[in-house]
């Protein structure tokens, strides 16, 4: 800062306070009595100041504090959960306050530092970060098929012979359709059913029990498939994964070791 700077800078505090801080000659400028009583009081604030800015360039270093995060309840449960153990106690000072939830919102206003979410981006200032593809599979229970044999073609589906458990679009009130990709061939299905849920973890329950066939993620889904629990078919459609968050400059280490741990907890899973 030059010394003309500092000149006018303390010009305008004199205005502001209406007293003359400094005396000034041309060899010495010395305070006044108001100004060393000025200084007096301010001189512990400004230390504070002094304290506050060297913690924070200290911070860097450290993974600490609260992330608000704002999360697709599937991927909170079957991607997240099962591998916070792993984050949090590599990082004893970190807190997170998660919330699971179908709906973006307004991350800033809401107070969250970053959200998680499938389907891709509508038009924001956020930063939206792609991070994986899921596929998505029709299957059912074994003891569903037993019953009711297994469909040769999507078109079935339509013709009511099957049971189709649906999930609700929180957008728009109404069932997600349903479309069939192999290959080159993709069809929409138009699928009624009994059953309309608006939470996956509750349909895909539904339809480990047997009650009927649905459509669901691969992602998370690779032990239930393993154990012969659903039957998967159909499985080249994908869906992909966002994290969304405000800026990307200065992101704190807290924000920076969460999106690593996303990438590995995907690795992980596959899907």
């Amino acid at each position: 800062m030059t010394s003309s700077a500092i000149s006018r800078t303390v010009s305008r505090l004199e205005k502001r306070l209406g007293v003359r801080l400094f005396d000034r000659t041309s060899r010495a400028v010395s305070l006044t009595q108001e100004g060393r009583e000025f200084y007096e009081r301010v001189a512990s604030s400004l230390q504070e100041i002094e304290d506050a800015a060297a913690r924070i360039q200290r911070a860097p270093a450290a993974v600490e504090g609260r992330l608000r995060l704002n999360v697709d309840p599937w991927f909170a449960r079957f991607v997240l959960a099962p591998r916070l153990e792993r984050l949090m106690s590599a990082h004893r000072a970190l807190q997170i306050d998660l919330v699971a939830r179908d709906r973006l919102g307004d991350l800033v206003s809401d107070g969250f530092d970053a959200a998680l979410r499938f389907g891709e981006p509508k038009s924001s200032s956020l930063v939206a970060h792609p991070v994986m593809r899921t596929r998505i599979t029709t299957c059912a229970a074994p003891s569903y098929l037993r019953r009711h044999g297994v469909p040769k073609h999507p078109n079935e589906l339509a013709e009511g012979r099957h049971e189709c458990l649906l999930f609700r679009n929180s957008m728009t009130g109404q069932p997600f359709p349903w479309e069939f990709h192999r290959g080159d061939e993709i069809l929409t299905v138009p699928v009624t059913g009994r059953l309309v849920a608006n939470d996956l973890a509750t349909k895909l329950a539904a339809c480990a029990g047997g009650l009927g066939i649905t459509q669901t993620m691969m992602l998370g889904m690779a032990g239930s498939i393993a154990r012969g629990e659903l039957v998967p078919d159909w499985r080249d459609e994908t869906l992909p994964l966002y994290v969304y968050y405000p800026s990307r400059r200065f992101l704190p280490p807290r924000m920076r070791v969460f999106l690593d741990f996303v990438a590995e907890s995907l690795r992980e899973t596959g899907g």
